[in-house]
């Protein structure tokens, strides 16, 4: 054996190791957390199911392949597939409206009540700020900056909302909420964490699940909730992704102390709420993937909180327990279009469901995981015992939803498709829009709250009349995009200009020129739409054309609201002293009437800071996060009128 190959080996001892002494430490602590009893009150009728289900079956209802990956909807009948999921780009080929939304989930639908069992699919989909796949559907801000509201009422309502929007199509599982705790806003999925602060985020996290399932899950306006991702994905450590990368599906180099003390609180709480779902991570800690380590999913997760739901997989996840050994095809990300191709894969399996994972999201490999773990069961490489507790962990959850004992929980709601995307509900959107803002500065309180006598107002800046940058990712596409997005809302430019009357002309440039005789100007910048992997940045300063077209307004002499739209602080340098209003809007949605509430002081400013807000441009240098120096604006700022 070569010297690089002992390096090897031992480097494996070492990871395979460090998750067994995890396992001992794990285990070994008292329990503080368990599922409601509702999950477990059918537990008598499902072992009588599960003892009249074939190995085919059972592997079936543990198998989650993509809408867009299905050879035809017949492979749910001749499979038994348990679930089918959308990506955040695999929409219904007829469509991306309600009626095709329908008219998919109720062809899936058919096909699982044709099995001899009958046993209804679960279908899933991320809805993380609202039912956001679906045309016409009311986007919401995202959790960064719904952490900024700090009330728990509100994003209750909001995912209560986005449940009855999602049972307008049928769909009856969203994987949300997303419970990282992000300790380093250079992460591209910073946004999906309300808060850096782990209290925030377990009191937070606790209300979205509340909202998605109700008291006891059952109902026509509940959804199937899914925490993610398990656990510490926002503490993974800067330069350790893959394939090069930065951050995302990185390694949480941290102590057992910092693991529970920072990043499992959240579920602590989202399993004291009923979550009946919860996602691994595609990271690892401490080196071991966390879709394979059996200290965290059986000895943690499962026997010390007591979580009784079942596990999903991410996308294509478990592909990555074994080592490659050829090209990676693709992305690997949520929904991504390709995965890791390895001949390793049985292996990949045979760690996974071991380790406690009970449903696999494997996209199009379906047909060879099903082979593959049916071999590995009569090999006697994966117990029969273990696959009877995923199945009947996946039952637990169709028959709290009432999917089994209530054959009305399988069909599309008629009032949440009188509801889909209503007046009502954009309120309620609007709602949290403008107590998400947070009003950073205020010179003397000379520039905000605008004027309504003003008599010229310049609105400048690229995201001013673009929807699409006001949603950010995971909007109609799994990165989102620029422009007009067809789900109806309001830009801020267009709001500014219902907010006031016709006495007050308001006029838009996006680079800024044009200012010299307005009253005041209000500039928009910020980022581009992205997700997770693709968002990623090692350097966070506003973009050269944003700081220009600030400056491009500044000359004129006239004062200036920059307004931030962004899913992270961002570095401001000398745009903050050049504003003498700012304020940071994070990625509102569809509803910018919320952010012109706020401006023309019909509203007052409330949000509170969920984040630090890092100072100078060099502070991500070097590996560090960037809010280890000094804040320019410190966690919980905020100012009021």
């Amino acid at each position: 054996m070569s010297v690089a190959e002992r390096g090897s080996a031992l480097a494996g001892c070492r990871r395979w190791w460090t998750l067994a002494i995890g396992l001992i430490h794990l285990s070994g602590a008292a329990a503080f957390a368990a599922s409601p009893d509702w999950l477990t009150a059918h537990d008598t009728e499902i072992r009588e199911l599960v003892g009249r289900m074939t190995l085919e079956e059972k592997v079936g209802q543990m198998t989650q392949p993509e809408l867009g990956a299905l050879a035809g909807p017949g492979d749910i009948r001749s499979l038994f597939l348990g679930s089918v999921l959308s990506g955040g780009n695999s929409d219904p080929a007829g469509g991306n409206g309600v009626r095709e939304w329908t008219a998919t989930y109720e062809a899936c639908q058919r096909e699982a009540l044709e099995t001899r069992l009958r046993i209804p699919i679960l279908y899933g989909i991320d809805a993380v700020h609202g039912h956001n796949n679906v045309l016409g559907a009311v986007i919401f801000p995202h959790q960064i900056g719904l952490g900024c509201t700090r009330d728990a009422a509100l994003v209750e309502k909001v995912a209560q909302t986005t449940a009855n929007e999602m049972r307008a199509t049928g769909i009856q599982w969203t994987f949300a909420p997303c419970l990282a705790v992000p300790k380093d806003i250079r992460w591209g999925r910073t946004y999906e964490g309300f808060s850096e602060d782990p209290a925030i985020v377990s009191e937070l996290g606790a209300a979205a699940v509340r909202g998605f399932q109700g008291a006891k899950l059952g109902g026509p306006d509940s959804v199937v909730a899914c925490a993610k991702h398990f656990v510490a994905d926002g503490g993974t450590t800067f330069g350790t992704a893959p394939t090069g990368g930065l951050l995302d599906q990185g390694d949480a180099r941290i102590d057992e102390k910092t693991l529970r003390e920072t990043h499992l609180a959240p579920y602590r709480a989202a399993i004291n709420a009923g979550v009946a779902t919860i996602m691994p991570s595609y990271s690892s800690w401490q080196g071991v993937k966390c879709s394979g380590n059996k200290a965290l999913l059986t000895g943690l997760l499962k026997k010390e909180l007591g979580f009784e739901g079942f596990l999903i997989s991410d996308y294509n996840a478990i592909d990555q327990l074994v080592p490659p050994t050829g090209p990676v095809s693709g992305l690997t990300g949520d929904n991504a279009p390709g995965q890791v191709e390895t001949p390793n894969y049985k292996k990949c399996i045979e760690i996974s469901i071991n380790a406690g994972m009970d449903m696999v999201m494997v996209t199009k490999r379906y047909p060879e995981f099903i082979r593959l773990l049916q071999e590995l069961v009569r090999e006697g490489a994966v117990p029969m015992a273990r696959i009877d507790d995923a199945v009947t962990r996946i039952l637990r959850v169709k028959f709290a939803q009432g999917l089994l004992n209530e054959r009305a929980a399988l069909k599309p709601s008629p009032l949440a498709r009188k509801a889909f995307g209503s007046p009502a509900h954009r309120e309620i959107a609007r709602q949290a829009v403008r107590q998400s803002l947070v009003l950073l500065k205020n010179n003397e309180m000379k520039a905000l709250p605008l004027k309504s006598d003003a008599k010229r107002i310049l609105v400048a800046g690229r995201g001013a009349d673009d929807l699409g940058t006001q949603c950010g990712g995971w909007t109609i596409d799994w990165q989102g995009r620029r422009g007009a997005v067809t789900t109806g809302g309001t830009t801020i430019l267009a709001a500014l200009r219902k907010a006031f009357d016709a006495g007050t002309t308001i006029d838009y440039s996006p680079d800024g020129s044009g200012a010299n005789g307005a009253d005041v100007a209000v500039v928009v910048v910020g980022e581009a739409p992205y997700a997770e992997m693709h968002g990623d940045r090692a350097d966070l300063s506003l973009s050269a054309e944003d700081v220009q077209t600030v400056a491009n307004v500044k000359a004129a002499g006239l004062p200036v609201v920059v307004v931030v739209l962004s899913g992270r602080p961002l570095l401001l340098d000398g745009v903050a002293d050049s504003a003498d209003a700012l304020v940071a809007a994070w990625l509102p949605g569809t509803e910018g009437d919320g952010i012109a509430d706020i401006l023309t002081g019909t509203h007052s400013p409330t949000g509170k800071l969920s984040f630090a807000w890092p100072v100078r441009a060099n502070a991500p240098s070097g590996g560090k996060a960037p809010t280890q120096s000094p804040p320019i604006f410190p966690m919980g700022f905020g100012l009021g009128y």
